[in-house]
């Protein structure tokens, strides 16, 4: 009899620990007018709805940035938005004012700015943020064209202290060519090793770390071209690592085309092979913990109002086999994407690269389920108030219990 009282009891509190959780969804608005910046808040309930988190949207005191061009390419950015879970802090770009945001995440998932936000980035035009320990990782890119400097665009480290504020100075700073365009910083867990791509100057970057945040960086990889011959040239855009072996995930953007690499204790990469992308404009890169699915946002289609995700099956790691290419409901092309913290769903920011959208239209958050064999189901997308004109830009996703 106790036993059975003893297992109902845990088994309440476990029931109960799961309905106190809450699924916090965060986008970037990247509003170019001044100080127009923001970050818009929505949980995400248990019987699947939507709602806006009070005080929602929350101003970064910075400006965003807008692409008039409609081109992939020149905007290219990922982890806009990063959140440190133990301290509870949120960090978004400015990519218009050439700051960082930085705010305490409440209990109900509003933001609370830091003290002091936002804080230089240490270059122009911020476009990508990474944490390790109190250290943050930034990428400058300065591609934003109304405004381009012969400022150059650079990977920089800052401290973060202990009220959440970022030192002023940074720790490290490598500059890379003129023109070379970053478009992320992806630091590696469990190892001292940092990546980025620079589409422009069709380049891999390389560096180690240290624990008080300086960078090393290695020999920048040119892309393999081999693969390229009657293709369009392997710019890098996206980057993502398996979660379990040394295997780094490339997405060249222009050749629709996934490069898969090895890389050593030092970060020095081998290119292993590519493998082909059913959707047009291959960007972002995730994958589940397992390391079994990998999924890539596929910004473009033929008709070129709408666009694709991608899943990948990486079973046999080095030779990733795509499975499943949805269309996302709607007019709209996809941007950034994140998985949510239990592995079930995954959330997708929309914008307008495309004339044959209409303007003012193609901002959404688009929400998939994640099926057990890692296959996708989209639910009906949310539209992000921005005004006209306006390209929604970076997700971060957390569990609040």
């Amino acid at each position: 009899m106790f036993r059975r009282l003893l297992f109902c009891l845990l088994l309440m509190g476990c029931v109960a620990a799961h309905a106190g959780a809450q699924t916090i969804i965060y986008v970037e608005s990247n509003i170019q007018s001044p100080n127009g910046n923001s970050i818009l808040a929505f949980q995400h309930n248990s019987d699947g709805s939507f709602t806006t988190v009070p005080g929602s949207p929350f101003a970064t005191g910075g400006t965003g940035v807008q692409d008039t061009s409609l081109g992939v390419g020149p905007y290219e950015s990922d982890q806009n938005i990063v959140i440190d879970n133990g301290r509870r802090l949120l960090f978004a770009v400015n990519s218009g004012s050439d700051t960082i945001a930085v705010f305490r995440i409440n209990n109900n998932g509003s933001l609370e700015p830091i003290a002091g936000s936002p804080f230089p980035s240490g270059g122009t035009n911020p476009v990508s943020l990474a944490i390790r320990g109190d250290v943050l990782f930034v990428a400058n890119k300065n591609g934003d064209f109304p405004r381009v400097s012969n400022t150059f665009p650079n990977y920089v480290t800052f401290r973060i202290n202990r009220n959440g504020s970022i030192s002023h100075d940074p720790l490290s700073t490598v500059g890379v060519a003129l023109g070379s365009s970053p478009t992320q910083v992806l630091v590696v867990p469990g190892t001292n090793l940092m990546f980025g791509a620079d589409i422009f100057g069709g380049l891999l970057q390389s560096f180690l770390f240290d624990e008080d945040g300086h960078l090393r960086q290695n020999r920048p990889l040119p892309l393999v071209t081999s693969d390229f011959a009657n293709a369009a040239p392997p710019l890098p855009d996206g980057l993502w690592t398996h979660p379990h072996l040394p295997i780094l995930y490339v997405g060249y953007v222009a050749a629709n085309r996934l490069g898969v690499y090895r890389y050593d204790g030092r970060g020095n990469l081998r290119f292993i092979r590519t493998v082909s992308n059913n959707g047009v404009a291959i960007c972002w890169i995730r994958t589940n913990t397992s390391g079994t699915r990998m999924y890539t946002s596929n910004t473009l289609s033929p008709s070129g109002d709408t666009s694709t995700l991608s899943v990948y099956d990486i079973t046999d790691a080095d030779n990733p086999v795509e499975v499943q290419t949805p269309q996302l409901i709607g007019q709209g092309n996809v941007r950034q994407f994140e998985l949510s913290p239990d592995g079930k769903f995954i959330y997708a920011v929309t914008g307008r690269f495309s004339t044959k959208i209409p303007f003012g239209q193609g901002n959404a958050l688009h929400i998939f389920a994640i099926e057990r064999d890692g296959t996708l189901t989209e639910q009906s997308p949310i539209q992000i108030p921005v005004p006209a004109g306006t390209l929604s830009q970076g997700v971060a996703v957390m569990e609040l219990r």
